[in-house]
């Protein structure tokens, strides 16, 4: 039953290719240049998997970037057919591995030399491909689990340097991302402009509800420095890990000095996000650290008095487990009475 299932499935999907790859080519007609430079890769120690590009085009994250939990990841550029993203995670669910979805791909596809596309299935396994009439410089570079590949760039160093770049950078697959993307930049990046960039990490193998199994999706879709603005975009997600999540739960199994750590580690990334400052307040005087929480609300409202607003219109959601006499008592101190 499970093969037949299979079989049926691949022949859905080949008549799927083939009508998909006949509408999108571009044999008489006109096809945008798309991507620029881009990298594919897979951390399965760390259970991750995902794309980063930039390119002097707008909003290219949902053009270029393909992923889905415990299936794969895919890039598809240079004269995009933005098909093979879609039809590579058909391929990669059904059984075919990265090397076997993108030669099956390539195949049904008669303007194959103008693509550029890299894929990685959950086992780490590699397929690009940069077709000959892709603009130059184009070209690509594969290590061990990753690909990085441009088309249209200053010249033939920038994806070597993507490469360098992202095999000695240690952390996450987030910071080896954007090392990678940063070094293509210092390289001279896209030979036209800067435009937008983005970044979309999910879970090889998924943990619970699907929408968990996302770990990261930034997009800057128009920017005049769209990788600076996606790192700063990045060091504002560490924050909320940090202070949403660490902090949070710190908090709740009783680790105050904890939990204080981890909300000044998330302003020191973000100092802008004072809404923050806030929430830890309302933490502090829910696990009873009042005279914390009220000095430090005191200060927020003298600079934003809307927060003292929020807190009145907090009094009666029963969203946090504070007396009614504490409520009254910060709201008489954050008056200023």
């Amino acid at each position: 039953m499970h093969h037949t299932r299979g079989r049926k499935l691949l022949l859905t999907l080949g008549g799927l290719l083939l009508s998909a790859l006949a509408r999108s080519a571009p044999a008489g007609g006109w096809a945008e240049p798309v991507a620029t430079y881009s990298i594919v890769a897979i951390d399965k120690a760390a259970n991750e998997m995902g794309v980063a590009v930039q390119s002097c085009y707008f909003v290219v994250g949902p053009t270029v970037i393909w992923v889905e939990p415990g299936v794969g990841a895919v890039a598809t550029q240079a004269y995009v057919d933005v098909s093979y993203g879609p039809l590579s995670l058909a391929l990669l669910r059904g059984g075919k591995t990265a090397p076997q979805a993108l030669e099956a791909l390539l195949g049904a596809d008669n303007d194959r030399e103008l693509r550029q596309v890299a894929v990685v299935d959950t086992e780490g396994r590699i397929a690009v491909h940069t077709g000959k009439r892709a603009t130059p410089a184009a070209g690509h570079r594969t290590g061990p689990e990753y690909s990085a590949q441009g088309n249209l760039l200053a010249n033939d160093r920038v994806w070597q340097a993507m490469g360098d770049a992202f095999e000695r950078t240690k952390g996450p697959l987030a910071e080896r991302f954007l090392a990678a993307l940063e070094a293509a930049e210092a390289e001279g990046g896209d030979l036209r402009c800067r435009q937008s960039a983005a970044m979309k990490i999910v879970r090889v193998r998924p943990e619970g509800p699907d929408w968990r199994n996302v770990v990261l999706d930034l997009r800057v879709d128009d920017h005049p420095q769209p990788v600076s603005e996606l790192r700063r975009l990045y060091r504002i997600w560490q924050g909320i890990q940090l202070f949403w999540f660490e902090a949070g739960r710190r908090m709740a199994q009783g680790d105050i000095e904890g939990a204080q750590r981890a909300f000044e580690q998330a302003l020191a990334l973000a100092p802008e996000k004072t809404e923050w400052r806030f929430w830890h307040a309302v933490r502090l005087i829910e696990h009873g650290r009042v005279e914390s929480g009220i000095q430090l609300l005191k200060d927020l409202v003298a600079r934003e008095p809307q927060y003292r607003t929020l807190w009145e219109r907090m009094l009666g959601t029963g969203v946090f487990q504070i007396d009614p006499h504490v409520w009254a008592q910060v709201r008489q101190a954050i008056a200023g009475r």
